[in-house]
């Protein structure tokens, strides 16, 4: 069965139940399409994403977001930061309207996974499991790796573009860059839910809280903007003809600008000035930097690590996560985690 995500309130369900099958027919129940049932899965960090072809050979990608990870409304505020970039011409990938105007559906898994019934007005909600999803256009392109002060130019610039047009203010259901609220909060987790193996909790409580207590002054007061959050290479395509594209907003959030820029550096801010000095460049023909903000780019690294070790936690139980990663977790992976957290810590 199949409903509109704004009439939905239920328990999630486990990606392990989301075949093929499913995927083709909740997107036929939704948008005026006829697909071929190629269905091509897509490496995806967190969500599950797929490739679809119609009959009439376009092609499409069906995002379906990992239950439990945000909220209807931060969602949208995905959804609706891409369409004014899109509208304001920066080269983005908006989601796809279905038959009613909307972008985030969710569907609800029958027998069968067959039937396409859109919910009613006043359901109860009662019922299996749900996912949501979302259907993009498809757009090819290449990696772009930056060779020269001109192509790491165009990566200051893209950025730099996009952050002009998502303008000043903040998304009200997002995450704010903040090392108690976000990076504190995931060092909580892993400790209380005993996710860090006994023989390494101790010391790493110690570096985690310690190094989030020490960043959290260089924070305060800190102007935040919509941001992109997960800007890094594998995440920006070249058109030929077109130029460079930026996909996957999924981790879309309030932080500060330079977020988006030190992702792309190839190692730490000191030992990559000469790249950092070109972005900064190239996104300077769209909006000014405050210099402080490059104090951040090491605290910013420091507390990405911690968010991967805590998204990594919450797919621990995934089949194809148990399956990928049979070590992950065990004592041998945390003595190296801390270890390398330690030496993060460090450098700044």
């Amino acid at each position: 069965m199949y409903y509109r995500m704004h009439q939905m309130r239920q328990a999630p369900g486990s990606f392990d139940d989301l075949t093929p099958h499913a995927v083709t027919a909740a997107v036929e129940a939704f948008f005026d399409l006829s697909l071929d049932g190629t269905v091509d899965r897509y490496a995806s960090y967190v969500n599950r994403v797929y490739g679809l072809r119609t009959t009439l050979g376009e092609h499409v990608v069906a995002k379906f977001y990992r239950p439990d990870r945000w909220s209807e409304e931060a969602i949208l505020e995905e959804h609706r930061l891409l369409q004014e970039l899109e509208e304001r011409e920066v080269p983005v990938v908006a989601p796809l309207r279905d038959t009613e105007g909307d972008t985030l559906l969710q569907i609800e898994l029958d027998d069968d996974a067959a039937t396409g019934v859109v919910r009613e007005d006043g359901d109860d909600g009662d019922g299996p499991p749900l996912f949501s999803f979302a259907l993009f256009p498809r757009r090819g392109g290449r990696s772009f790796d930056a060779e020269n002060d001109e192509d790491w130019m165009r990566l200051g610039a893209i950025i730099g573009r996009m952050h002009q047009a998502a303008g000043p203010g903040e998304a009200l259901h997002r995450l704010r860059v903040d090392p108690e609220s976000w990076t504190g909060a995931y060092v909580r987790e892993l400790l209380q839910e005993e996710i860090v193996h006994p023989d390494c909790a101790d010391e790493f409580e110690e570096i985690a809280q310690g190094t989030v207590e020490r960043i959290a002054p260089l924070f305060q007061g800190l102007p935040l903007r919509r941001i992109h959050g997960d800007c890094h290479r594998g995440n920006i395509l070249d058109r030929p003809g077109e130029g460079l594209l930026l996909f996957d907003f999924d981790d879309m959030m309030n932080g500060p600008a330079v977020q988006d820029l030190w992702l792309l550096l190839p190692d730490r801010a000191g030992e990559s000035m000469r790249e950092l000095t070109m972005l900064l460049e190239g996104y300077e023909q769209f909006l000014p930097l405050d210099r402080n903000q490059l104090e951040l780019i090491e605290p910013l690294r420091f507390m990405r690590m911690i968010h991967f070790l805590a998204w990594r936690a919450r797919q621990r139980f995934d089949n194809w996560f148990e399956r990928e990663h049979p070590g992950w977790g065990n004592r041998s992976f945390w003595i190296k985690e801390v270890e390398d957290l330690r030496e993060q810590s460090g450098a700044f």
